[in-house]
């Protein structure tokens, strides 16, 4: 943008700083400002047009600014827009757009306002392809599509973060755009996540907007939004884009912290009435295009496990299902301490192929009879034989989707793996020998292409989950093989 001077000359409409608020000032003096115009101040300070009233305009501050009562600023007749082009990838963003670290020098640059409308129905196709996490437990029990916003709720210090990261590599290892938003956290937080993204390798496929707590409360109100700017450019680039909204509980905060200062009437939990207007069209923007995809994975904390909060219900109505991390599964030692029963996937399922649906189904299917058993254990009654089988296969399928940290899984291979389980290559063997001779059968699959090609032949040749066990049945060696065990 131009300086003070330019804009004083060009449109001739100076304001007078009225009263100041802290992130926001009441400014006069400005007859044909409008809603979401950019003003400088003569400090060279940047605001935002967030209402007028009266003889004042509310203006939001984008700056860490020393504005006094009585200081001038002029209009601009412009709307916030960044910089957005391919020079970006691998770098850090604030949400006004400008590199974090050394300068970013782009040939094709191209302007963009970050609050627009989502695009019309007509613009929207089908979510009809798969978004692999590299989590089992999410892509065989809660799979996402590419297009679809799911929300990623539940306690802090359970999990959350690493199955994002988990998801956002596998993502950037097969192209995917990846866009990282992290909302009013330290400075710290998104230099350790750069830092990571580095150490994969993948940065060059990542982007991170990054708000501090220490910024503006403007500013981490706007990254949402940005980040959303930055998705919808390399969309129209044909492109599939994943984004992390981490999280919407912190922007609803600081949300509510501008409202009260702006004397906006409180509702329920004092948040502002029109804070579902704003999180809904933020989430809008995401979806399945005929010109690309963009997959929103928003984030929700929640207190003590408790769902039924006011913005974590408000998210959960507008995103296509939830995945729920579980406090008490965490404390348990399950990692990732999603609980499947209480999550939800609402299109994930059409995505997937009919083989991965009947995985799915078959799999929910038996953790249910498997926590029904568990429970009616705690009555110390005897158990039949055919109970004890059940029980035995279930702490085989909860330590199988117990996944380390660094690993990421392949689907193809989760149907295997899946498969040996029902058919019980590993039914005679202890929990740790399964689980070592899963991480041979894993390494194999990344080095050995005749094996992964051979895998990845057997999970498209069958559309029903029975019919695989019953060829595997027949024919373990392919499993066999890897682990130097004969039948």
């Amino acid at each position: 943008m131009k300086d003070f001077n330019y804009y004083l000359n060009k449109i001739g409409e100076i304001g007078f700083v009225e009263q100041i608020l802290h992130s926001l000032v009441y400014v006069s003096g400005l007859p044909s400002v409008h809603p979401n115009e950019v003003v400088i101040f003569e400090s060279g300070d940047i605001g935002l047009v967030i209402s007028m009233g009266g003889q004042n305009a509310e203006i939001l501050i984008l700056s860490e600014a020393k504005i006094r009562a009585g200081s001038q600023l002029v209009r601009t007749g412009e709307l916030l827009k960044i910089s957005v082009g391919e020079g970006i990838l691998g770098r850090v963003l604030d949400p006004l757009g400008r590199p974090l670290g050394k300068p970013i020098h782009m040939k094709n640059i191209e302007l963009r306002s970050i609050d627009k409308d989502p695009e019309a129905i007509i613009a929207r196709e089908e979510v009809k392809e798969s978004l692999e996490t590299g989590v089992a437990l999410v892509d065989l029990v809660v799979p996402i599509a590419k297009g679809q916003r799911e929300l990623v709720i539940g306690d802090r210090k359970t999990g959350k973060t690493q199955f994002l990261l988990q998801t956002v590599i596998s993502q950037a290892k097969k192209g995917v755009t990846c866009i990282y938003a992290v909302i009013g956290q330290r400075h710290f937080d998104f230099k350790k996540l750069e830092e990571f993204f580095g150490e994969k390798e993948v940065m060059k496929n990542i982007i991170i907007v990054a708000s501090s707590s220490s910024d503006p409360a403007g500013l981490v109100y706007l990254t949402p939004y940005t980040a959303m700017t930055v998705a919808e450019y390399f969309r129209d680039q044909g492109k599939d884009v994943l984004v992390i909204l981490d999280d919407m509980t912190t922007h609803a905060t600081y949300y509510r912290e501008i409202s009260l200062l702006a004397r906006r009437f409180p509702g329920r939990s004092s948040y502002p009435g029109d804070i579902f207007y704003v999180h809904a069209k933020i989430m809008e923007r995401a979806g399945k295009f005929k010109k690309g995809s963009i997959t929103c994975l928003p984030v929700a904390g929640t207190v003590l496990g408790d769902l039924s909060g006011y913005i974590q219900t408000n998210l959960m109505s507008m995103t296509d299902g939830h995945i729920f991390f579980d406090i008490d599964l965490y404390n348990q030692g399950r990692r990732p301490a999603v609980n499947p029963f209480l999550s939800v996937t609402r299109v994930g399922h059409r995505a997937q192929t009919p083989l991965q649906r009947d995985i799915s189904h078959e799999v929910s299917s038996f953790l249910v009879v498997h926590e029904r058993m568990r429970q009616y254990m705690h009555f110390g009654a005897e158990v039949s034989e055919n109970v004890q089988k059940i029980l035995a296969l279930g702490e085989k399928l909860i330590a199988f989707f117990n996944q380390p940290a660094d690993t990421i899984m392949s689907a193809n291979l989760n149907t295997l793996l899946l498969a040996g389980l029902w058919v019980g290559v590993w039914k005679e063997v202890g929990i740790d020998v399964m689980k070592r001779e899963m991480e041979q059968i894993t390494l194999s699959y990344g080095i050995d292409d005749a094996f992964r090609k051979k895998v990845d032949e057997l999970a498209i040749s069958f559309s029903k989950f029975g019919d695989l066990v019953n060829s595997l049945r027949q024919n373990d060696e392919i499993i066999l093989e890897k682990i130097n065990r004969k039948k």
